[in-house]
């Protein structure tokens, strides 16, 4: 999905990608790990590329979102919506705990009779 919205803002090549999303706080991300995902998004139709000649080395792939992949980059928001709703509802259903957890503390014996 932040490959796809990434891609929705403007054109880019892999690398510059590459650099857009470490700053944007996946800091571990490799160009190892995008060119793979870069090629089964366009395989899968959901991202167009042309060639772009560079004047520092041999020429750029650039990508942009094709209409499917804009389709799928609605789909994935809306569920990435529907999921953070989820966590939120459950995460607020229990207090945040102050106390660090005692690994030596007894686990509680489930209550009610065994079926």
């Amino acid at each position: 999905m932040l490959t796809l919205a990434a891609l929705a803002r403007e054109e880019t090549y892999g690398y510059e990608l590459v650099t857009v999303l470490r700053a944007a706080g996946l800091d571990d991300l490799s160009t190892g790990t995008l060119y793979p995902v870069l090629t089964r998004l366009e395989r899968d139709g959901l991202l167009i590329s042309r060639l772009v000649a560079s004047a520092s080395g041999p020429a750029r792939k650039y990508y942009r979102l094709s209409a499917p992949g804009l389709v799928v980059l609605d789909a994935q928001r809306a569920a990435w919506v529907d999921l953070v709703a989820t966590a939120d509802l459950v995460l607020g259903a229990v207090p945040p705990s102050t106390d660090p957890p005692d690994a030596a503390a007894p686990v509680p014996a489930p209550t009610g009779s065994p079926r």
